[in-house]
């Protein structure tokens, strides 16, 4: 496997400018990139993320390249696509702004906006987005465009807004600011958080849907409760919190959900990644608020689901303890959070969770993976059931028998199973409770 060349990373923001851009484009590989920038137009750069996570020596092994290009660039995208394959998005048809997705790169192309570099550069939201790195050109190396000081940013760990203006011109940008102070560990400049403060209301100018995306991004980076937390305290989920504010306690317990809290749970890296960010989100929305988000359904439910059973175990006599749940609540919350159990996991004493934790990764365990151990077909062929809500009961009736350790994990016992059914039918015809 071709593995890039590493400079030294603690380095590149202290070194003269020119030296940050020759180490820069070493760490950023071009020899890998699905597209050859060679066939980039002149006066081409890359910005944006790639620029700044490489300069703070946190770039991912295949990241989104962002490129702003002097031409119209949905063209130049499906160009690049008939040449080197790939699908090709338009995401801004009057910016000319589209999006190619080729072996596994995402490669955003944009088309310049003003007569230079730098201007358009001024018109982005922070100051740490707007640092552009120009392409090699007739063996001249690659050159740091920095009109905006935000290296000088990057270097002291702040982050500043450009412009009241421009956080206006997309108030998504009110939102994206936490997310970058929590991911990078940033403090933000009194002024820009001044404007945050001041401006939150016009979020609920942004479709929800692209405030959700946010904020589901957000509680998947790594530092994702930090960003949360600045969105709090800012005050820019007010709208979608809306008589259903976090519950007491809800910070304090945001606070911990971070890799380490995963890994002392015992969950590991791909089951930590998965728990964590509806983890997050469940601590601060409950149904009704991922509504107003316009959540998908699928969505709604896991972080509704999760956000009850968090404030079912908080309840009196229970305080944590699975065990204390009575059966029916013990059997539904399995049910509902079969496959995020993990995430309420997330909050237990680590001794219950490394033991619920094994048994879910069990998945012939009777109880976290709660089922019939009859299919209705052959319940209804057994005992001459119709199709209807009986029979339904009667697997319900069934799946908690198993579940509680009163049938047998597998359903070789097919006679226990068949009376086990069979008695229940004939308590409920006399009336009585199975």
């Amino acid at each position: 496997m071709h593995m890039p060349p590493t400079p030294d990373l603690g380095s590149i923001l202290t070194r003269p400018p020119q030296e940050q851009a020759r180490a820069l484009w070493q760490l950023l590989d071009p020899p890998q990139w699905p597209i050859p920038f060679q066939e980039l137009p002149p006066t081409s750069a890359l910005v944006g993320g790639a620029v700044r996570d490489g300069l703070l020596g946190r770039l991912k092994a295949r990241p989104d390249l962002d490129l702003v290009v002097p031409v119209e660039a949905i063209g130049l995208a499906q160009t690049l696509a008939r040449s080197h394959g790939g699908t090709v998005v338009v995401l801004d048809r009057e910016r000319s702004i589209a999006r190619l997705v080729v072996r596994g790169w995402t490669v955003d192309l944009a088309r310049q906006e003003g007569a230079t570099l730098a201007t358009d550069l001024q018109r982005r939201d922070y100051s740490i987005n707007a640092i552009a790195l120009t392409l090699p050109r007739g063996g001249e190396g690659a050159v740091l465009v920095d009109p905006c000081h935000g290296l000088q940013d990057l270097a002291a760990g702040r982050l500043r807004a450009l412009s009241e203006a421009n956080l206006l011109d997309d108030p998504l940008r009110l939102l994206r600011g936490m997310r970058l102070g929590g991911d990078l560990a940033l403090s933000i400049d009194p002024q820009s958080g001044g404007w945050i403060r001041e401006h939150r209301a016009r979020l609920t100018q942004v479709a929800p849907e692209r405030v959700l995306a946010e904020l589901e991004r957000m509680a998947a980076s790594r530092s994702g409760q930090q960003g949360l937390l600045l969105a709090l305290d800012y005050g820019l989920l007010e709208p979608w919190l809306a008589g259903t504010p976090p519950s007491p306690g809800a910070e304090l317990a945001l606070t911990a959900l971070t890799p380490e809290q995963a890994q002392a749970r015992g969950l590991s890296p791909d089951e930590a990644l998965t728990a964590l960010p509806v983890a997050r989100l469940a601590l601060l929305f409950d149904t009704a608020s991922l509504v107003r988000l316009q959540a998908s359904r699928r969505l709604q439910k896991r972080v509704g689901n999760l956000h009850h059973w968090l404030k079912r175990l908080q309840g009196p006599g229970i305080r944590g303890e699975l065990e204390r749940l009575a059966e029916d609540e013990r059997l539904n919350l399995q049910i509902e959070l079969e496959s995020d159990l993990p995430a309420l996991l997330l909050h237990l004493e680590r001794r219950q969770a490394e033991t619920a934790l094994e048994r879910w990764r069990n998945p012939d365990d009777p109880l976290f993976h709660p089922a019939a151990p009859m299919d209705g077909h052959t319940l209804q062929q057994e005992l001459q059931l119709p199709a209807g809500p009986v029979l339904g009961q009667l697997l319900d009736y069934l799946k908690r028998e198993r579940a509680m350790g009163r049938l047998p994990a597998q359903n070789h016992d097919q006679a226990l199973i068949r009376t086990k059914a069979a008695g229940w039918l004939e308590a409920r015809a006399r009336g009585g409770v199975a």
